[in-house]
């Protein structure tokens, strides 16, 4: 138990650091526009009318307030980090005053239940594939999709991307193309909404899994052609035992650490894919909201969308990273 629990503690501290770090950087990068969110706001306030210096200085104190650019630099990043704690971004200034944490929350479910299902499905399924083509390394139909994936590896993902969107939207128009779900919707029918939406996250999941796929199958097809070769595998075979139990208990098992090593480092970029995705799709997720904040000079939405990126994607790593003993027991003793 001594030895987990120090385990544990390292990746609690190394967790610690990499969220203050990453959050230290993105205040520092966004605090550093010429951007000036309280003038542009009293900016938009004030274009179709006139207004006394009083109520405008009065504005900009307020405002300053709002945004937590009362004081000196130090007290500006002291004031930032006692909002982060409690989840108060400010107002955005482009669609003042919504809270950012507001826009924020409507956004992240539908990033986080997109592309964390797809990037799940992806290992998952790559994985399965990738070990029974290294196993069984006569057949064709495994073969034949190692030779699809492979093909498809080096695609770029936007390519694959408008590619099926052609091809299911236009040329064979099955799924739709944009959105995350109808806008006719009923959200008040539960089963009849999340099926909209499910139909509606196809096409994108579809295409992160063609273009990812192929790493894991071709990474787990490498890995267990290697571990076939061992000593104790050709002593089972050997000795009787089925092959599906070899498979599962001596094959895969050995050869499945490397595979959630990967799966922590593809966790850590899974919102690199939400801008590129959404963009495409036309989907209302985190990369979309980003995107309309970079355009907009939103600095406190862009903020915000980077501080809750780096807290989500740290704490799946570090989920992983705790996982990782109960799937290789030699860690626990490391």
């Amino acid at each position: 138990m001594k030895p987990y629990l120090t385990y544990l503690s390292k990746r609690l501290l190394q967790f610690a650091v990499v969220v203050f770090v990453g959050i230290n950087i993105a205040y520092v990068v966004t605090h550093s526009t010429p951007i000036n969110p309280v003038e542009q706001t009293i900016s938009a306030a004030t274009a179709y009318g006139s207004t006394s210096p009083e109520a405008i200085e009065m504005m900009r104190r307020s405002l300053s307030e709002l945004y937590g650019l009362e004081g000196s630099p130090w007290q500006q990043y002291l004031s930032f980090w006692q909002r982060v704690l409690v989840g108060d971004f400010g107002p955005s200034l482009s669609a003042f005053p919504t809270p950012v944490s507001e826009l924020i929350l409507r956004a992240l479910p539908w990033t986080v239940g997109l592309l964390l299902v797809s990037t799940l499905l992806t290992w998952f399924l790559g994985n399965l594939l990738g070990g029974l083509a290294g196993y069984y390394r006569e057949n064709r139909v495994l073969r034949a999709f190692g030779v699809v994936t492979a093909g498809l590896h080096p695609v770029p993902y936007y390519v694959v991307a408008f590619v099926m969107l052609l091809a299911f939207g236009y040329l064979w128009p099955i799924l739709p193309i944009s959105g995350g779900a109808s806008m006719a919707a009923d959200r008040t029918d539960v089963v009849g909404f999340a099926l909209d939406v499910v139909i509606h996250s196809i096409l994108p999941v579809l295409s992160l899994m063609a273009a990812g796929i192929g790493g894991w199958f071709m990474g787990m097809r490498s890995l267990v052609s290697n571990i076939v070769t061992e000593d104790y595998v050709t002593y089972a075979e050997l000795a009787g035992v089925r092959r599906g139990k070899i498979l599962r208990h001596y094959v895969m098992r050995n050869a499945i650490g490397p595979q959630v090593t990967g799966l922590a480092l593809q966790l850590g970029a899974i919102f690199n894919g939400a801008i590129i995705t959404e963009q495409v799709f036309g989907y209302p997720g985190i990369g979309s909201l980003l995107i309309s904040a970079v355009h907009a000079g939103d600095y406190s939405l862009v903020l915000g969308i980077t501080t809750i990126s780096i807290l989500g994607v740290s704490t799946m790593v570090l989920l992983i990273d705790l996982l990782y003993p109960l799937i290789d027991p030699r860690v626990e003793a490391a």
